[in-house]
């Protein structure tokens, strides 16, 4: 039992040394013939099937393509919506020694262009459009007059996809150790940060987690998450990859169509996010389906009630564990294991992966502080990003000089090493399981002649875990245009950063140096809501 919040890495199960598209031909020799990837299109029925053998060909052949086309080590983004070409795309990035940016297809040109540009992309994979966004139109507006960038491939146009360039068709060695994507994470610039993660990170985490699971090779796992986001491309598709798993691939998140496709393709895993969990219970509830099958449900996003998970066990039949993580470590920190206890499902987040130390430490001094104190979340251990892509600092900030990241996040740790989440140091908002940060929406608010000052905060909602509201001052005697704002809003931004709570303020309250109290407008608006209920 622990006396100090400091969980050490158990060392049961090695780290792997090996990389994204080692995995793919090392599993493709020991489970060549079992089914690998199923596609759902976007209207939800059965698209193309893929067995191991035929995946590894497939990426292979696309990543000799790119490998004429781009040097070992340059970043190409991948801009789409779940497709099967998204996950040939990070195999083959991973065989040909590229690093994959991913991308948020819901983001707009200011959005999409900072992300290419940051980077150092040299080419853009993007769709053509999707729920209504013109990606096409997006993509070359963003990366107009950007030197960098010397094409804009079609991911549907295989003519262009597998164009061969001036360089030798040889893929590389790869080391484990060295970068496999960027993915952005918001930082409290409001801008995006980039964080650089290794194959020795996305594999590993990947195994931990899945293992933790119970998955194997006879595992049929829905992939119902972003690709664009280490739950998709990560924890599912690495996860999936290891076992000799088979994954389906859900083109567009429709409640109704996932549980049909649960039962018709005997699915018996499933990641997701609160938001679309209760969804899902929703759209079985209101039509049952054979989900038989259906094994063990894993959430991540934050912390359950205990209805929920109740309501899991009775509606679908199965197990039920929450993880926590952050992409900077690719991602999962700690996770429940399968026959851990209904109160430490719903009252913790589990307990560290195999080979993660995790602490909880002082905000002040950085001591570890004893058992059941609050104190900062960190996590060390081989799934630490490399750092923040061309900024030195931010990653100095993050990972101090011993290795700890920090994860912004406040947490208590018990005597067994079981981690509660209990706030933030940050100001994130989470959202349905997506990180939201409110310098950024306030940037765009600003930017409207109507707004004198702005606060961004996170209101608590039983749905979505937190919604976004704007607290507003605006200039002298102009009425709150709530249309106009969210017009504004959806111009120049995805639209899930829009808020959904306006409010027209005079003043906030404020600090002594004149900095925002937050948590004042936060408690004021909950007081409200409760006495308006």
């Amino acid at each position: 039992m622990l006396s100090d919040s400091f969980y050490p890495a158990r060392t049961d199960e090695p780290v792997w040394e090996i990389t994204v598209g080692g995995m793919l031909r090392d599993v493709s020799a020991r489970h060549g013939e079992r089914e690998a990837l199923v596609e759902v299109r976007q209207d939800g029925t059965i698209g193309r099937r893929w067995t191991y053998v035929a995946l590894l060909a497939d990426c292979e052949r696309l990543a000799l393509a790119l490998a004429t086309r781009f040097a070992p080590g340059e970043r190409v983004a991948v801009w789409a919506p779940n497709c099967p070409e998204w996950v040939m795309m990070e195999f083959a990035c991973g065989l040909a020694g590229l690093v994959l940016v991913t991308a948020n297809p819901a983001l707009q040109v200011k959005e999409l262009r900072y992300v290419v540009e940051q980077s150092g992309a040299a080419a853009l994979f993007r769709a053509e459009s999707f729920r209504g966004n013109p990606m096409a139109e997006i993509a070359a507006e963003a990366c107009a007059g950007l030197d960098g960038i010397r094409e804009i491939t079609d991911l549907e146009d295989t003519a262009s996809l597998h164009r061969q360039g001036d360089r030798p068709d040889i893929l590389p060695d790869v080391a484990p150790e060295t970068a496999a994507q960027i993915q952005y994470t918001s930082g409290t610039t409001g801008f995006p940060k980039g964080a650089v993660l290794s194959h020795r990170g996305l594999v590993n985490n990947a195994r931990f987690y899945a293992s933790r699971c119970g998955v194997t090779a006879e595992t049929v796992w829905i992939n119902v998450m972003p690709m664009f986001h280490t739950s998709g491309c990560g924890m599912v598709t690495l996860g999936c990859l290891q076992a000799g798993a088979r994954m389906v691939l859900i083109g567009l998140f429709d409640p109704a169509v996932v549980v049909e496709r649960m039962e018709s393709e005997g699915v018996s895993m499933l990641l997701c996010v609160p938001t679309m969990l209760v969804a899902l219970l929703e759209a079985q509830e209101a039509a049952p389906r054979d989900l038989s099958a259906l094994d063990y449900v894993s959430c991540g996003g934050s912390m359950v009630a205990p209805e929920l998970v109740r309501r899991v066990r009775e509606t679908f039949g199965c197990g039920y564990g929450t993880l926590y993580g952050q992409t900077e470590y690719c991602p999962v920190i700690t996770q429940h294991h399968r026959d851990d206890a209904f109160d430490d499902i719903c009252g913790s987040t589990g307990r560290p992966l195999p080979q993660t130390d995790v602490s909880i430490r002082s905000t002040g001094d950085n001591a570890v502080v004893t058992v059941g104190a609050s104190g900062e979340i960190c996590v060390r251990g081989p799934c630490t990003m490399l750092g923040y892509n061309g900024d030195a600092e931010a990653t100095a900030a993050a990972i101090d000089a011993d290795g700890w990241l920090h994860t912004g996040d406040l947490g208590i740790m018990d005597a067994r090493g079981y981690v509660q989440v209990t706030g933030r140091v940050k100001e994130m908002i989470i959202r349905g399981g997506e990180n939201h940060f409110p310098v950024e929406i306030e940037n765009v608010l600003l930017e409207h002649p109507d707004v004198a000052e702005v606060a961004v905060v996170g209101l608590p909602d039983a749905r979505w875990g937190e919604i976004i509201a704007a607290f507003v001052r605006t200039q002298v005697d102009k009425p709150l245009d709530v249309d106009g704002l969210r017009a504004h809003c959806r111009a120049e931004m995805s639209p899930q950063k829009t808020p959904t709570v306006w409010e027209r303020v005079e003043g906030f309250p404020l600090t002594g140096s004149g900095k925002i109290q937050k948590f004042k407008l936060r408690d004021a608006w909950v007081a409200d809501r409760d006495e308006r209920d």
